[in-house]
């Protein structure tokens, strides 16, 4: 253990000792967390979330602890998880989040820490984008370079810091169908709520991109089915992306989501919609929920959730919009600091140590240190 660069392990006082105590329910959530809990909301959550209903006594207890804390004063973060996680699991606790708002908005964080700030903002469900692994953890394009491996990493570092549902962007699956069920157990294992799986080729494009190459309609189905045959909590989120809006029309997307459903898939992310008609009639047609993405820069434009929530649409998703502010914020930050030779005239637009350190439960952790170092010191008092 360490306290500044002083190395006090030396009696076996693990990092451990303070996860235990201060990060209770930090740990991977897999698919055995909650499932009690989780069976028990199924079906009361299932209804409501396919359009027969909008609340029930069941789901209530599953709906407050997906919210987890709205904020994250010191000292509080680390019981919210722990709770949120207890009650119900993960998959639940999103398909719960569609019962609380419509549409029910995403978003996207590319770390733990962007994850932490998106729950104190009051967001209800994050979103791991496969853009912002390759791009912010990668130095990469989103054009399907990184590996399973590299996303479930990601995974575990937010689940372990948040008590927010993760829905994740798996590509296409990450191989054929035997490595499709790995992504699935794995992403189960690491505390993810859902994945998507998209029906471009495996040698994918940003889905806002020209010349996206898609398979066949029966391949993709096959993915979603082997999907669906390794879940092993019935309440874990799987979600086809069809990005044949673009080359097949209104017709050939719906008849591919009808595909996917009929598959196994349990929510539908319609990409590069183009007006808010197109999400009314394909939500008409297709009566699973369905996901808006709300990428800037993109084919789609910035509808307000209003707006997608009166076109029928069940979820609004905002997987970049904090990354690209982040990016645009610490470029200034560098090029101030390169030309001036001092930080002093962007101070005032940096987060402070104490907002910090509130988000992090510092001072929590401090005095865990505190109580190990006494501890030490007095053995006999232990």
């Amino acid at each position: 253990m360490k306290r500044g660069c002083k190395d006090v392990n030396s009696e076996g006082a693990g990092v451990q000792d303070i996860g235990g105590d201060v990060g209770a329910g930090r740990s991977d959530s897999g698919g055995a967390v909650g499932s009690g809990a989780a069976g028990s909301v199924t079906g009361a959550t299932e209804a409501a979330v396919n359009g027969s209903g909008r609340s029930s006594d069941a789901s209530a207890a599953v709906s407050a602890a997906a919210s987890g804390a709205s904020s994250t004063a010191p000292g509080t973060h680390a019981a919210a998880v722990g709770s949120a996680r207890a009650s119900a699991s993960p998959g639940s606790r999103f398909r719960a989040a569609l019962l609380q708002e419509k549409p029910l908005q995403i978003a996207g964080a590319v770390n733990a820490y962007a994850a932490m700030l998106a729950q104190a903002a009051g967001f209800r469900a994050l979103y791991l984008s496969g853009a912002g692994v390759a791009n912010a953890s990668f130095g990469l394009p989103d054009l399907g370079i990184t590996t399973l491996n590299d996303v479930t990493e990601e995974v575990r570092r937010i689940t372990g810091a948040t008590s927010l549902p993760l829905l994740v962007d798996a590509d296409t699956g990450f191989g054929s169908a035997f490595n499709i069920a790995r992504t699935v157990r794995e992403m189960i294992r690491a505390g993810a709520a859902g994945i998507h799986i998209e029906d471009q080729a495996a040698a994918k494009r940003c889905g806002h991109r020209p010349n996206k190459a898609i398979v066949p309609s029966g391949e993709m189905a096959d993915r979603i089915a082997s999907a669906a045959d390794a879940k092993h909590d019935a309440d874990f989120v799987l979600m086809a992306r069809t990005d044949a809006l673009a080359s097949e029309g209104m017709e050939g997307a719906v008849a591919r989501a009808l595909a996917y459903v009929e598959a196994g898939a349990d929510m539908i992310f319609l990409e590069a919609a183009t007006d808010l008609g197109t999400y009314r009639a394909f939500t008409s047609q297709v009566r699973v929920p369905v996901l808006a993405n709300i990428t800037e820069f993109g084919r789609t434009p910035l509808f307000t959730a209003e707006e997608l929530g009166s076109a029928g649409v069940a979820m609004a998703l905002y997987p970049l919009s904090a990354f690209r502010a982040m990016n645009k914020a610490a470029l200034e930050v560098y090029r101030t600091i390169r030309e001036r030779g001092t930080q002093a005239d962007v101070v005032g637009r940096m987060q402070t140590r104490e907002e910090l350190y509130g988000y992090l439960d510092y001072y929590a952790y401090e005095r865990k240190l505190d109580e190990l170092f006494d501890r030490e010191k007095n053995p006999e008092e232990g």
